[in-house]
């Protein structure tokens, strides 16, 4: 067997040992209470010793429906350290996501969030096919995790080894069948290390997760602990509830996707000296508009780090906050350089590496990316070639190394010929001063194939008008880039990641369709 410094440690290593070293510190504080490292660590030694007393370890799968609750977070470490694998449901995700879920990651353990997900958590317990049950609270079905924590005493030890599955994270599905993502502790554990070492973290963070730590906020969790901050827990995104906390808790590093950042900007209720702690504000998920991020940028200062990554690969690119300059604004359409430890290659359909300037496929490697997908060979075969993950995003590459995406490979559109890519007019229309969101997508079309179409959430107090937009498009992208029609929408749907569903939205044009992109 290699010697530990050439095998990685453990995530659950890397987790334990930071939460040994600053015991008086606080690690979590959420809804009033705060809970010490201390406090936390022995917490997750007990909750391994009822796991360990049921049976669970290596080889078993633990899926987990919970809010943002410092339990829920400590219960996956002391599954992961036993060596088993753990699966989180998103929280907004349907009955029927979960349920397809549970039987493709072939879960033997679930933990169900009683108090917040009532008859849904209910209904899970009654259907999962599982050896074992534990619920976070009393309920009527189930062991109750906590109790049978507070009554007995276990010391956390890491059983788990660099090469067990560590997680399975479900993608979005918003190109077809949501698949399994996996990662073994190695790559967990080298996730940990590359947010310490691509992100310019405050000295001592104070974190603050308004999205779910289940998926993309819990990426800074490990990071924040292991240079000893605290994590700040909101139950849920709410505008008002974001800038409070930060107000009054001092946080000075968050993690939102631009949809929360639009609906902050759009909240009159807050004032810009609110936010005067934040030191670090990381995007992601999905693109931003470049006039909605100067907006940004001008109320909430020169705070903002954008994070481009996929579930199969955590982080491919950052936009440093210095890039974010308002002297050079053409950079905030870039998703920034690759990371230190992310290999980027921009691959034309033969697989040729492409020129500066000129668009390709990424395709990315690095230590913490996917090993392939849950149970699908066809798929990991399709995805990962030569070693490298093929993204399905088209981007291109300025001299100074940025990646500036230009949309997905399935989204781009094709009509009369030309190749069309959504993100292009949507970054333009979110510019027109009355525009606050905008989603486009290819319909069906006799006469083009595919023809552009708009959607757009005007700005409050707005009513924009299509013609007006249509010369404002044409003006800056030429007539091609024109869609043929505008949609004027009150709120566009989301997926449960906070990425526009354009399946949704093209789902009414396309059904009993076969839309093909080449």
């Amino acid at each position: 067997m290699p010697p530990l410094w050439q095998t990685m440690p453990t995530s659950t290593r890397l987790i334990l040992e930071a939460l040994a070293r600053h015991p008086q510190r606080i690690a979590f504080r959420s809804d009033g209470r705060e809970v010490s490292y201390a406090a936390t660590l022995d917490l997750i030694g007990r909750m391994q010793g009822v796991f360990a007393r049921a049976g669970v370890g290596r080889g078993d799968v633990v899926a987990g429906l919970a809010a943002n609750r410092f339990e829920s977070w400590c219960a996956g470490v002391a599954a992961n350290a036993l060596g088993a694998a753990a699966t989180p449901l998103h929280p907004l995700a349907s009955v029927q996501d979960h349920t397809a879920q549970l039987a493709d990651a072939g879960a033997t353990v679930l933990l169900v969030d009683a108090a917040r997900f009532g008859d849904r958590a209910a209904e899970l317990a009654a259907k999962a096919e599982v050896r074992a049950r534990f619920t976070l609270g009393p309920a009527g079905y189930g062991t109750d995790l906590l109790a049978e924590a507070m009554a007995g005493t276990h010391t956390a030890v890491d059983l788990s080894q660099p090469d067990d599955i560590g997680a399975l994270n479900y993608t979005g599905g918003t190109t077809g069948r949501s698949k399994g993502v996996l990662r073994s502790q190695r790559e967990l554990a080298a996730g940990i290390v590359s947010v310490m070492a691509n992100f310019p973290l405050p000295r001592r963070p104070v974190y603050l997760a308004a999205a779910p730590i289940s998926h993309a906020a819990g990426l800074f969790v490990g990071p924040v602990l292991a240079k000893g901050g605290t994590i700040e827990l909101l139950p849920g995104f709410a505008p008002e509830a974001v800038a409070r906390r930060i107000r009054d808790g001092g946080a000075n590093l968050t993690l939102l996707v631009p949809s929360m950042i639009y609906a902050l900007l759009d909240d009159p209720s807050w004032r810009p000296e609110d936010l005067r702690s934040l030191e670090l504000l990381v995007y992601g998920a999905s693109p931003m508009s470049p006039t909605r991020l100067q907006e940004a940028l001008e109320r909430i200062g020169p705070v903002f780090c954008q994070l481009y990554g996929q579930t199969e690969c955590f982080v491919i690119s950052t936009l440093a906050p210095e890039d974010h300059d308002a002297a050079r604004p053409e950079l905030l359409a870039s998703a920034g350089h690759p990371t230190v430890d992310c290999e980027v290659r921009l691959l034309d359909d033969d697989g040729r590496e492409v020129a500066q300037g000129e668009r390709g496929e990424v395709c990315v490697r690095s230590p913490y990316a996917m090993q392939g997908y849950w149970k699908q060979p066809e798929a990991t075969a399709e995805t990962i070639r030569d070693g490298w993950i093929h993204t399905g995003d088209i981007a291109w590459r300025d001299a100074e190394g940025r990646l500036y995406l230009v949309d997905r490979k399935k989204d781009m559109i094709i009509s009369g010929g030309f190749n069309i890519y959504p993100r292009d007019i949507e970054d333009v229309l979110t510019a027109h001063p009355a525009v606050a969101r905008a989603a486009v997508i290819g319909v069906p079309d006799p006469k083009w194939g595919e023809a552009v179409k708009a959607l757009v959430v005007a700005k409050p107090g707005e009513t924009p008008d299509a013609d007006a937009l249509a010369a404002w498009i044409k003006e800056r992208k030429g007539s091609t880039h024109v869609p043929k029609s505008f949609e004027f929408v009150e709120r566009m749907p989301l997926t449960p990641l906070g990425k526009v569903d354009k399946a949704v939205l093209r789902a009414p044009y396309w059904a009993g369709r076969d839309r093909q992109v080449n």
